[in-house]
């Protein structure tokens, strides 16, 4: 999710609710701790040269329970950050600890921000020699087009 996108869902909502990839929400009473923007400048293992920056935010639960973040002060606390942010539409990665520190693209689903777990990938396949995994499926599962005996360009038969 883009910054513009993510003011533009806080402006329209009244609550402010996490959802983990597991399905359970974020305690209530988290904070968000702070918001800066990643600069990245590395090397992939096919020796092409990378520059990556999105906006990074870290939610932190501690135990005061009464602590609960309105959409509007969230708006505010990213206002605050705009020195450092600039106009940039940068894509937010949010952290949350848990047994380390994880970081989540964000996604927003019936009224809920949800942290969408990242992945590790291989950015040069092609350079890698990494072989394609071939798509499995089961022949029982095909269905029969034409019970003709007769198969015509397009109509997914063979």
């Amino acid at each position: 999710m883009l910054l513009s996108e993510l003011k533009a869902k806080l402006e329209t909502s009244s609550t402010l609710n996490f959802k983990l990839p597991n399905g359970q929400l974020v305690p209530s009473h988290f904070h968000i701790t702070e918001v800066g923007v990643l600069s990245k400048e590395y090397v992939d293992c096919g020796g092409t040269f990378r520059n990556e920056k999105k906006l990074t935010m870290q939610i932190w639960v501690a135990e005061d329970l009464e602590h609960r973040l309105a959409p509007s002060r969230f708006l505010k606390i990213i206002e605050l950050s705009k020195p450092i942010i600039k106009d940039e539409d940068l894509e937010v990665e949010l952290e949350y600890q848990g047994e380390t520190i994880g970081k989540y693209q964000l996604g927003f689903d019936n009224g809920i921000f949800e942290l969408l777990a990242t992945k590790t990938d291989c950015l040069a396949k092609d350079k890698c020699e990494v072989p394609v995994v071939k798509q499995k499926f089961d022949l029982s599962d095909l269905t029969v087009v034409d019970q003709g005996g007769s198969c015509s360009p397009g109509s997914g038969c063979c």
